[in-house]
């Protein structure tokens, strides 16, 4: 009778065990549903058209010149290179531009009127 206790013993926690195993598996599930329910979706930013303003500046470029390192030398901040790019109608795809292109710099003055005409672009989108 005792050792058929104990194998009563075994065979139960046995199987509580594979029950366990079967409920956290869905437990995985049910995780993994949650994670994906609150990923962020980002979707393509908008940017405003950037008119010609009297106050713009003009360039000729060299070989060595890139929209970024441009946007550092007028705005002290490569990450406005799409600045410069808008203006130019310079699509995506690379930061270099053939030497001798003339580009166009919006003024540093009219920047705050630039970056709030993308924040209103896109602020519903996302």
């Amino acid at each position: 009778m005792e050792v058929f206790g104990i194998l009563l013993v075994i065979s139960l926690t046995h199987l509580f065990g594979v029950i366990y195993n079967i409920m956290k598996r869905y437990q995985d599930i049910t995780d993994k549903l949650e994670e994906a329910k609150q990923k962020k979706v980002y979707k393509t930013m908008l940017f405003p058209e950037i008119e010609k303003d009297i106050e713009d500046i003009y360039i000729r470029t060299l070989a060595s010149d890139r929209l970024d390192s441009i946007a550092f030398s007028y705005y002290d901040d490569v990450t406005l290179w799409w600045v410069i790019a808008q203006a130019n109608n310079i699509g995506k795809g690379t930061m270099t531009i053939d030497p001798g292109t003339i580009l166009q710099i919006p003024h540093p003055s009219r920047l705050p009127s630039i970056l709030v005409d993308l924040e209103n672009l896109n602020k519903n989108r996302l």
